[in-house]
C-alpha cells in the first residue's frame, strides 16, 4: 500500500510539472581534441541535472571530423534548470573497457526562458588527453 501511495505521489508531481512548469533551454558548443588531433566521433550529451526526479536529456550528438559539436535543448521545470555537458571518450585510453566520462557545468547565465536558447555557451577547445575532476568510466551512457 505504501508503495502505491509513493507511485501515485510521484506521478502527481510529474503531471503537475508538465502542466505548470516553465519552458527553459540551454545550448553549448565547443571543440574536442586528443593530443593535437581533432577528436572525431566523440559522444556528447547535454543534461538537466535534477535533484528529486530523473535527469532530463536535453540533446546529444557526436563531434564532427574537426572535433566540433553544438548541442541545444529545452525542458519544463518549476525551478531553474541545472545544465551539464557530459563527454564520453577514449582519448589515450588503450584497451580499457568502457569510456572515460567527465562533465562540465554550464553557467546559469546561459539558461533561457522558452524552448529556444538565446545564448550559446562556448566551451572552447577541450583537450581530452588530460584527466578531469570527477572523471569516471561509463559503459552504458
Amino acid at each position: 500500500m505504501r508503495s502505491l501511495v509513493i507511485i501515485v505521489a510521484l506521478f502527481g508531481v510529474a503531471a503537475s510539472i508538465e502542466m505548470f512548469g516553465r519552458d527553459q533551454s540551454s545550448a553549448v558548443r565547443g571543440k574536442l581534441i586528443c593530443d593535437q588531433r581533432p577528436a572525431a566521433g566523440v559522444l556528447v550529451k547535454l543534461w538537466d541535472k535534477d535533484t528529486l526526479d530523473s535527469d532530463d536529456l536535453l540533446d546529444s550528438g557526436t563531434t564532427d571530423a574537426n572535433g566540433d559539436f553544438q548541442l541545444g535543448g529545452w525542458t519544463k521545470e518549476y525551478t531553474p534548470i541545472d545544465v551539464k555537458l557530459n563527454i564520453y571518450h577514449d582519448c589515450n585510453d588503450g584497451i580499457k573497457p568502457c569510456q572515460r566520462k567527465f562533465g562540465i557545468k554550464i553557467p546559469d547565465s546561459y539558461t533561457s526562458s522558452g524552448k529556444v536558447p538565446r545564448k550559446v555557451y562556448d566551451a572552447g577547445v577541450i583537450q581530452l588527453a588530460g584527466s578531469y575532476p570527477g572523471e569516471s568510466r561509463d559503459c552504458i551512457h
